[in-house]
């Protein structure tokens, strides 16, 4: 009977440390995935536009099972592609720049953040690749102090739908 229970005991704590160990992994594999580099050649996943030649905040979006990240010329052209109801549940991550962290003009990829999690300035005077787009910020105090010198209205990312763009 002891070795029975002693059996027992070892399989469970072999099966939980199995279970906790996938989920683990699972967790830091998420954590993994970073924003790729623009580079000088990309090319707008919707319009073909070569991405760099058009200031402000750019997008990506890697959908499941590609490792390949759809990159946009603009925050407006990514919001776009992702509102379609087919594009919207093959979304696995997406990312656009922290315009509290980088200029307008001059973006840094190392500014890339978790979209889901940034405030976007919808309606502002600022221009990006396709005229009017959606400036991009992890702290919606930088959100509203932008609004308020170039206009707009600010909202979190589940609230952006086709009517505001």
């Amino acid at each position: 009977m002891k070795k029975f229970a002693l059996c027992k005991t070892v399989f469970i704590f072999t099966f939980l440390s199995l279970l906790l160990g996938c989920s683990e992994a699972d967790t830091q594999q998420q954590m993994v995935k970073q924003a790729a580099a623009i580079e000088n050649s990309d090319e707008c996943h919707l319009c073909g536009m070569i991405i760099t030649n058009y200031p402000g905040p750019k997008g990506e979006i890697f959908e499941k099972g590609s490792e390949q990240a759809a990159k946009f010329c603009s925050t407006r052209d990514m919001f776009s592609y992702l509102l379609q109801p087919e594009n919207k549940r093959q979304a696995q991550h997406i990312f656009v720049h922290d315009m509290s962290k980088t200029p307008w003009n001059k973006l840094n990829d190392e500014y890339f953040i978790d979209a889901r999690k940034a405030w976007f300035v919808v309606g502002s005077s600022k221009k990006g690749a396709m005229g009017k787009t959606l400036a991009s910020f992890s702290r919606q105090d930088d959100a509203l102090a932008f609004s308020k010198e170039f206009g707009g209205m600010v909202y979190p990312f589940d609230e952006i739908t086709m009517d505001l763009l």
